[in-house]
């Protein structure tokens, strides 16, 4: 007996030996009962079926955003405070309605992430649409498809492990973008501001998805569009005013432009990505935003008569291959819980 009690004792202070990270001691059966770490905001998962429908609705709708805006002779800051206000009035009675009872139990805490995903995106905006007046539209739309790099970037450093895939994904499908757009290389100094406004936009819309998966695991999607795009079109309107841009006397035929941005590339486009946000995550969403480029390509040319450049279709092929391999990468779909 004394002898099991003895090699009990130094089995004991042998497993106490073990110390947690902070120099606690550990209870000997600590790791075997420990929870599993919760999945992050900003994990890469594959899309489900429902999930690549709707995404493929959104890129529809956000495909329908530059050749619409082409035709737009408002002002661009006009265009974005109208399509994120009228955006936020069309889902309030949504969230209001069939939705309403997932505002039980929030707080005013709970809108933080959608408070900082609409200035993100006002500021995506702002930067941006600028850009494309001061460097060329080819050197703008490279530059802002970069958003999926930097939300990778900034998902691996919060300590998401992402396939080696992933990245050669993201490259590749970053080539397709380039190769369909071209780059036409302007040295100035009005270009050179132009080109880092329109990176900088794309940090910014990267920042709007990261901002809005955090949101998106507590708010239902209604609730995290209409916060978010109401704060964004305040701030948009702040700044009209700093700058005298008006947001009203437009002819009858932007006014109808400005309804149909709104219902394709905010409603279909903007809030669809919204939704399976909190199913694969901020990198396969922003992914997914590349395939606008060559959406955009076939509207253009069904809607403006432009005839995409030669190496649009080797583009378009590497652009799916890239997003293609991301998803083949991607976690499981039955790894993730579905949010609302």
């Amino acid at each position: 007996m004394h002898g099991h009690r003895r090699r009990w004792r130094r089995g004991r202070g042998h497993r106490a030996r073990r110390r947690r990270p902070g120099g606690r001691w550990a209870h000997p059966g600590a790791e075997l009962n420990a929870a599993p770490a919760p999945a992050s905001a900003w994990d890469l998962h594959r899309p489900g079926t429902r999930d690549v429908g709707l995404l493929s609705l959104a890129v529809i709708g956000v495909s329908l955003s530059a050749p619409l805006t082409a035709m737009v002779t408002a002002p661009m800051l006009a265009l974005a405070f109208w399509r994120n206000a009228a955006g936020a009035a069309a889902l309030l009675p949504v969230l209001l309605t069939r939705e309403r009872s997932t505002l039980t139990g929030l707080r005013p805490r709970d809108l933080t992430s959608s408070v900082v995903a609409g200035l993100f995106l006002a500021a995506h905006f702002a930067s941006w649409l600028p850009s494309l007046s001061m460097t060329t539209v080819a050197a703008s739309v490279a530059l802002v498809t970069t958003t999926p790099i930097w939300t990778a970037l900034a998902a691996r450093i919060s300590g998401v492990q992402l396939p080696a895939a992933v990245w050669w994904g993201l490259l590749l499908a970053f080539a397709g973008v380039v190769l369909i757009v071209g780059v036409d290389v302007t040295v100035s100094t009005e270009a050179l501001i132009g080109d880092g406004l329109a990176l900088l936009g794309a940090i910014c819309a990267g920042g709007y998805v990261l901002a809005g998966a955090r949101a998106r695991q507590r708010l239902a999607t209604s609730a995290y569009a209409v916060v978010c795009y109401s704060v964004c079109a305040v701030v948009i309107a702040v700044a009209a005013l700093v700058v005298d841009v008006p947001l009203a006397g437009f002819e009858a035929r932007d006014w109808w432009l400005i309804a149909g941005i709104t219902v394709s590339a905010q409603l279909f486009g903007h809030t669809l990505l919204n939704l399976v946000l909190s199913s694969v995550g901020p990198t396969v969403v922003s992914l997914a935003v590349l395939l606008e480029v060559p959406g955009a390509l076939l509207f253009a040319l069904v809607l403006l008569g432009q005839v995409p450049p030669l190496l649009a279709l080797p583009g378009v092929l590497l652009a799916v291959a890239g997003v293609a391999l991301v998803v083949r990468a991607s976690r499981p779909t039955t790894l993730v819980e579905q949010g609302t």
